[in-house]
């Protein structure tokens, strides 16, 4: 389980065959989880300078590989005990999103990001949602799109300065919404909205 706060932009030394090799200044140990730009990977080897994660194919198909070259966000599993300051994520990636437009505002910026509508189902207003492994809101949700607001904080503390129009992203929904939306279809609640299900998540 991760939180959504990225802890370092740790560097990519190479990628080969499947293994990842990174330079960072965190010191995992084999076997530890790190999520890197969202996706929960598995410690394989240690450096000096990094360490070493190993992407199964099932992976390699689902996520935006070419976010891994370059600079890459990454957060080590959280312990017990953490605060959790963003919201619960797993590190499994749903889905690839696409940035279709960024507005400049005043003190922010909004992001709007297309998805594939199987996942939009999992978007509520003001509910969470990780982008490349990064917690944040969801302002305003339409039919294929939904609408982030980033503050200059987020934005100097991860890569979402360097996203531009057609940047493609991680997406992971929020864990809870998913379980929601599966118990009710599979008890077939007669009469349940996107109200109720926010109402219920608020107890979490």
């Amino acid at each position: 389980m991760f939180t959504g706060l990225i802890r370092e932009l740790a560097e990519i030394k190479s990628f080969q065959n499947g293994i990842l090799t990174l330079k960072a200044k965190h010191r995992p140990g084999i076997g530890d989880s790190i999520a890197v730009n969202g996706a929960c990977l598995t410690v394989t080897a240690l450096f000096s300078d990094g360490f070493s994660v190993e992407l199964s194919h099932e992976s390699r198909d689902l996520l935006a590989l070419e976010r891994y070259r370059g600079k890459v966000h990454i957060e080590p599993a959280m312990q017990m005990g953490n605060r959790i300051e963003g919201h619960i994520i797993q590190g499994h990636v749903d889905c690839v999103g696409e940035v279709v437009k960024i507005d400049k505002k005043s003190s922010s910026y909004d992001f709007h990001i297309k998805a594939p509508k199987e996942q939009m189902r999992f978007m509520i207003p003001k509910g969470s949602v990780a982008i490349d492994g990064v917690s944040l809101t969801l302002n305003d949700i339409q039919d294929d799109t939904f609408r982030l607001t980033i503050i200059p904080h987020t934005m100097e503390g991860t890569l979402l300065s360097t996203y531009r129009k057609g940047t493609r992203v991680n997406i992971e929904t929020d864990m809870f919404a998913r379980y929601v939306y599966h118990l009710f279809k599979k008890e077939k609640t007669p009469g349940t909205t996107w109200d109720d299900v926010d109402k219920i998540m608020s107890l979490y």
